[in-house]
């Protein structure tokens, strides 16, 4: 099947580009440019109003999208947000007890780390990174008040399988088990509703969704963290004739939210999730179809002085092959002279397919692999 059209807005902006960074930046299929001139049909038709089916109709679409994409029982415990780092900051002003002792892996995106570094410094927060296989081991011991783990770990593409097992520590009075799904929502089949009432998950459209940024979600268990101290209007947005002095919170994931933001994400995101259910897009269709790509890339073996960290092994595996070795740097450097996008992490190269990629543009991307050695 090809599904290239699609895409052809994007593909057609720059014909000579090879975007194997689907897993960084993922390109927008033409659903995503029709999502975003409907926000500004609805700026200009509704004006002031335009907040009444933004945060009524076309909320609601969004929470049901993201709720039947993850299984949750109810889609009202879904909030949305320009970034998941909102979130992040909110989550943690909720909890009481200071310095909050952190449990986490050692592989966690920057932003997480370099907020954790700070409140580290500032004697905030007390952090403990542990290998991923050792999470469990160290949250069963105890002593946390704050269990955060990504589900799928960004740099090495490692799957987080025990998030029932970090689910069943959780308590409202701590610890709290936060998952970042940023690299798993809509790369793998998820399934939250065994135990959607003990955690928080939270991830965003600018990947696998499609959807391009500013438009993160979180799902806020029911009796977590009802009133974050880090908190904007949009928190009580139901009830604004509260008497003064009165801090009013949302029942449901609104009390997780700021203030005006941009609602473009969230038409954007509804469009593209439209496009994909009209077509029979699920997640396990592309899934099945990019691990059919990453194994003719293994097999044609391009890069053999390197080493594979997430090789194909039958279970779960996310959207990105890594490439560790010393020369990652150059030969990131070296596809995108040849205008082939990947992208690099240290010392580890990253390459993520997508629909809209066939088996002749791996074939071109293995291909100029191996001239780059062979001119090197």
């Amino acid at each position: 099947m090809n599904w290239k059209p699609f895409f052809s807005k994007a593909l057609n902006a720059d014909p000579t580009r090879l975007h194997f960074a689907a897993h960084s930046h993922h390109l927008w299929p033409n659903a995503a440019y029709d999502g975003h001139m409907a926000t500004c049909n609805d700026a200009m038709e509704l004006a002031d109003h335009k907040w009444e089916k933004i945060m009524g109709p076309v909320w609601a679409e969004a929470q049901a999208h993201v709720a039947a994409e993850l299984n949750l029982p109810n889609p009202q415990t879904i909030a949305f947000a320009p970034n998941t780092h909102d979130f992040l900051v909110r989550i943690l002003s909720a909890i009481p007890t200071r310095p909050v002792r952190v449990l986490t892996t050692d592989g966690e995106f920057h932003s997480f780390c370099r907020q954790m570094d700070r409140w580290a410094e500032n004697g905030d927060v007390i952090v403990e990174p542990v290998a991923a296989d050792s999470l469990v081991e160290k949250a069963l011991a105890g002593g946390h008040d704050l269990i955060f783990a990504s589900h799928v770990l960004f740099n090495s593409g490692t799957v987080l399988d025990d998030i029932d097992q970090l689910a069943k520590l959780a308590r409202p009075e701590g610890p709290w088990v936060v998952i970042d799904g940023y690299h798993g929502f809509m790369a793998l089949e998820t399934d939250l509703s065994a135990f959607a009432d003990d955690i928080f998950y939270m991830s965003g459209g600018y990947k696998y969704a499609m959807a391009g940024e500013g438009v993160c979600f979180l799902h806020a268990s029911p009796g977590y963290a009802p009133r974050p101290t880090i908190t904007g209007w949009y928190a009580a947005f139901d009830d604004l004739a509260l008497p003064p002095g009165e801090i009013g919170y949302a029942p449901d994931g609104r009390r997780f939210l700021g203030s005006t933001f941009d609602p473009s994400g969230l038409y954007r995101f509804n469009a593209v999730q439209t496009m994909l259910s009209e077509e029979g897009l699920s997640t396990s269709v592309i899934s099945e179809h990019v691990s059919a790509l990453q194994s003719y890339f293994i097999e044609r073996n391009p890069l053999p002085e390197m080493e594979l960290l997430n090789p194909l092994d039958g279970n779960l595996h996310a959207r990105f092959l890594a490439y560790r070795g010393k020369n990652a740097s150059l030969m990131h450097a070296a596809l995108t002279d040849h205008h082939i996008v990947t992208d690099v992490r240290g010392d580890v190269l990253r390459i993520g397919f997508a629909i809209y990629h066939d088996a002749d543009d791996v074939e071109h991307l293995v291909g100029m692999i191996r001239r780059i050695y062979m001119s090197a």
